[in-house]
């Protein structure tokens, strides 16, 4: 017994037959307490949270039970505190916080919920995984082992609520237990039994088990996205989700030339959006998992379903100036000042920032001649329609 487990109430050795015969890995951190496997576990959840952001992210992480629940907030606090230290930041109070009934967790839902400087990482066991609104939440984290799905779906729906005013359009799931095997067809619900319960306090449950000194590696499984597969939602490959993007993004729209006229018109680009997989979100999420935020949707589109060599918002509007030089040299000053400055709107905001009914008050079109200008080439409203094509062209 090198790694000698104990008894954690009295701190008696056990035996190996002692721990074959009362326990299984779905015991972990319920009654065998790993606090090496805490440790490794918040760890790389941290890494995870830096690599997609900050730690700073509302996150909701599902324990065993009451202890695991505050072992792993003091290892994240511990793990935050640290890096607040490195990096020169201020620590938010709190930063994790055990949000389960033994200790009135209810009353923390509307921080986890509204505090925007603190509550961001609440860990709990079932506290939150029903009937709880919590739409900032970014992160679902399964430390504890699921066997329901019911359970798991559950759980998985505290984090699917999106919402746009904080940017959230996707949330994540980090899955330390093989929970995500329970994604598919929910099995039937078992009719209730009859007659009630037998008296008497049954056997005692087996002692909590302390385990310490062994190393734990967390193999990485790889990334997947959840969509719609035959009306269930299944997890598939980024890879695998890309392709099925692209292969509907072409079935409907089978050439770059006519991807590009339907989408310089609103109401054809948004038909088409909402054709994908999920919606428009599937755009939106590509381009995030691609780290594609300097490009507008048309390239990131463009490049997954037809080979386009993508640009960013700047690099297109640039492109834009210098390849229609001429055109814009044949316009009247004022109106050619007007176009620059609209494509320089793109260059902020993309596509959606050409089509802003608000373009004409801004500053920088308003001031080059806005509306007035353009009204000397002809209608306005083609004169932009004129200008989003070429753009797409550059």
């Amino acid at each position: 017994m090198a790694r000698g487990p104990v008894n954690a109430t009295t701190g008696q050795l056990m035996s190996r037959e002692e721990l074959k015969a009362l326990y299984e890995k779905t015991e972990y951190e319920d009654r065998i307490l790993l606090p090496d496997r805490v440790l490794a576990m918040c760890s790389d959840l941290f890494a995870q949270l830096l690599e997609t952001g900050t730690p700073e992210q509302k996150t909701i992480i599902f324990c065993a039970r009451d202890r695991h629940a505050d072992d792993v907030a003091a290892a994240m606090n511990n793990l935050y505190a640290d890096w607040c230290h490195k990096a020169g930041k201020t620590l938010a109070q709190p930063y994790a916080f055990k949000c389960t009934a033994s200790v009135g967790g209810a009353d923390y839902i509307a921080d986890l919920r509204g505090a925007s400087r603190s509550h961001f990482i609440a860990t709990t066991v079932d506290l939150l995984s029903t009937g709880v609104d919590v739409p900032v939440v970014r992160n679902i984290v399964f430390f504890k082992y699921v066997k329901s799905a019911i359970s798991f779906y559950q759980m998985v729906g505290r984090g699917t609520r999106l919402h746009p005013p904080s940017g959230k359009l996707m949330f994540r799931v980090f899955d330390y237990t093989d929970a995500t095997r329970l994604f598919g067809p929910l099995p039937p619900t078992a009719p209730p039994r009859k007659g009630g319960s037998k008296g008497g306090d049954g056997p005692p449950p087996p002692p909590p088990v302390l385990v310490e000194g062994f190393e734990v590696h967390i193999t990485d499984a790889g990334r997947y996205i959840v969509t719609s597969i035959n009306g269930r939602a299944m997890p598939v490959t980024v890879e695998e989700y890309k392709q099925r993007l692209a292969a509907q993004l072409v079935k409907d729209t089978p050439t770059l030339d006519a991807f590009r006229s339907r989408w310089v018109d609103p109401a054809t680009r948004h038909e088409m959006l909402s054709r994908l997989p999920d919606g428009a979100r599937s755009a939106y999420l590509v381009q995030r998992l691609e780290e594609m935020d300097d490009y507008d949707l048309y390239d990131v589109l463009g490049d997954l379903g037809y080979g386009l060599a993508p640009r960013t918002r700047d690099e297109r509007s640039e492109a834009f100036t210098y390849k229609h030089t001429s055109w814009l040299q044949a316009l009247p000053p004022p109106a050619a000042a007007t176009v620059r400055a609209i494509a320089a709107q793109f260059a902020r905001g993309g596509t959606e920032g050409l089509e802003n009914p608000r373009i004409f008050q801004t500053p920088q079109v308003s001031n080059a001649g806005g509306l007035a200008a353009l009204r000397t080439v002809g209608e306005p409203a083609e004169v932009l329609k004129e200008t989003k094509e070429r753009m797409f062209a550059a």
